[in-house]
C-alpha cells in the first residue's frame, strides 16, 4: 500500500516549465551588465524559473529540513563518537546551538530538525508519526530497515516538502544528522555507482586510519551480505541506507512534486539525490548543487548527477551547512536579476550575443 501511494506521487511529478526559463533568460539578456558576467548565478536564476514554473519569483521565505536518524552499524566500530551524540546534536538544533544554527541566522533560514530514526526520543523535536523506527539494525549482519520502512520513510520527506509549500517556503536546503552515515552513504555510493568501497569511502568525522579500514570492510561485509540490487534504489537504501537518507530521498521527489528548489548540501545529501533521481529521473530538474564535499565520494556524487558545485571549500560538517552557504548567493544573483535596470531604462543599446 505505501509503495503504491509512492507512485502515484511519482506520476505526478513533471519536468521543469521550459517556457518560463526561457522568459528568465530573455530578461537576463536586457539586465544592464556585460552577458553571461554572473555565471553559474544565471543559471540557477533561469532553473528555479523552470520548477517554480514562472520567471517572476521570489525567495523570502526559505527552510532547512535536516532529518535525523542512528545507524546500527556504528556497532562495528566505524565512527569515533558513540550513538548519543545524535540524540545531543540533534536537540542542538532547537537550541540555535549547532555551527548550522549561526549560518542559518545569517542566511534567514529556518532550521527545521526531524527525528525519522534517533535511536532515543527527544522530547524538543520527536513526533511520533515521523518516526519510523529507533535507529537502524546492523547491516553487516541485515538488511538495515524492511522495503516498507524505508518506503515509509521516503513519504515523510515528500510529506515534510508538502508542508512546507503550505506554509509559504520558497526554497528548502537539506541536511541530516545521525552518527554513522557516512558509512551508509559510501555503501550506497560503492553500490550505485558500482565503484570500489575504497574510492568513496572517507574518514567521516575523524576517523584514524585504523579506523578508516574498520570501515571499509564494514561496507563490504554488508554489501557482500544484503546484496543490494543496483537496478532498484530502493532495495539498496533498505539494505544498506539509513533513516536520515531515505527522508532525504524524499524531500528531493517532493521538490519536484511541488515545484520547489531543494538544495543539496554534501556527500550523504548527495546520495539521497541520487537515489531520488534513479527513482524518478525528473526529479534532478529540481535540485540545486552548493559544495563539494571533502568526503571522496562527494565529486563523484556531483559527477553522475552532472552537477556543478556553486561554492569549493573542502567543507564535510553536514548538518546542512553546505545548502545553507550558498542561499546567499542565490539571493545576490536573484537580486540582479529582479532589480538590476534594463539596457531599455538606462537608454543603452543592448550587447549582441555572439556564436562561440
Amino acid at each position: 500500500m505505501l509503495e503504491k501511494s509512492l507512485q502515484g506521487i511519482l506520476n505526478e511529478i513533471r519536468p521543469r516549465d521550459e517556457k518560463a526559463m526561457e522568459e528568465a533568460k530573455k530578461h537576463w539578456l536586457n539586465v544592464a551588465k556585460p552577458l553571461f558576467s554572473l555565471g553559474k548565478l544565471e543559471n540557477a536564476v533561469i532553473d528555479m524559473a523552470g520548477m517554480k514554473r514562472t520567471c517572476d519569483y521570489k525567495l523570502d521565505k526559505r527552510g532547512l529540513l535536516i532529518f535525523c536518524a542512528d545507524n546500527g552499524v556504528v556497532e562495528e566500530g566505524v565512527s569515533q563518537t558513540g550513538q548519543e551524540v545524535t540524540a545531543i546534536v540533534s536537540e542542538n538544533f532547537t537550541k540555535n546551538s549547532t555551527s548550522v544554527c549561526k549560518m542559518a541566522q545569517i542566511a534567514k533560514a529556518d532550521v527545521m530538525p526531524i527525528d525519522i530514526g534517533i535511536a532515543v526520543d527527544v522530547p524538543s523535536i520527536t513526533k511520533r508519526e515521523l518516526k519510523v523506527a529507533y535507529g537502524t539494525r546492523n547491516m553487516t549482519k541485515e538488511p538495515a530497515m524492511t522495503r516498507e520502512e524505508a518506503v515509509k520513510a521516503i513519504l515523510i520527506g515528500i510529506d515534510a516538502v508538502k508542508t512546507c509549500k503550505k506554509a509559504g517556503y520558497e526554497i528548502l536546503a537539506t541536511g541530516e544528522m545521525g552518527i554513522g552515515n557516512t558509512t551508509t552513504s559510501s555503501a550506497i555510493a560503492s553500490v550505485m555507482l558500482d565503484k570500489p568501497v575504497e574510492l568513496v569511502t572517507g574518514k567521516g568525522a575523524g576517523l584514524t586510519g585504523e579506523g578508516l579500514e574498520r570501515k571499509i570492510l564494514a561496507i563490504k561485509k554488508a554489501i557482500a551480505r544484503n546484496r543490494p540490487n543496483v537496478a532498484d534504489p530502493i532495495d539498496v537504501l533498505a539494505k544498506v541506507g539509513g533513516l536520515d537518507i531515505a527522508g532525504l530521498v524524499g524531500v528531493f521527489l517532493g521538490g519536484a512534486k511541488y515545484g520547489i528548489p531543494i538544495v543539496i548540501d554534501g556527500f550523504i545529501c548527495g546520495v539521497a539525490a541520487l537515489l531520488a533521481t534513479r527513482i524518478c529521473p525528473v526529479a534532478r530538474e529540481y535540485m540545486m548543487p552548493s559544495q563539494v564535499s571533502k568526503e571522496p565520494g562527494g565529486q563523484l556524487i556531483l559527477k553522475e548527477l552532472s552537477l556543478e558545485p556553486y561554492i569549493t571549500c573542502d567543507m564535510c560538517l553536514g548538518e546542512g551547512t553546505g545548502a545553507i552557504a550558498v542561499l546567499p548567493l542565490l539571493d545576490m544573483g536573484l537580486a540582479v536579476y529582479r532589480q538590476m535596470s534594463t539596457f531599455a531604462d538606462i537608454n543603452i543599446d543592448n550587447y549582441e550575443v555572439f556564436e562561440e
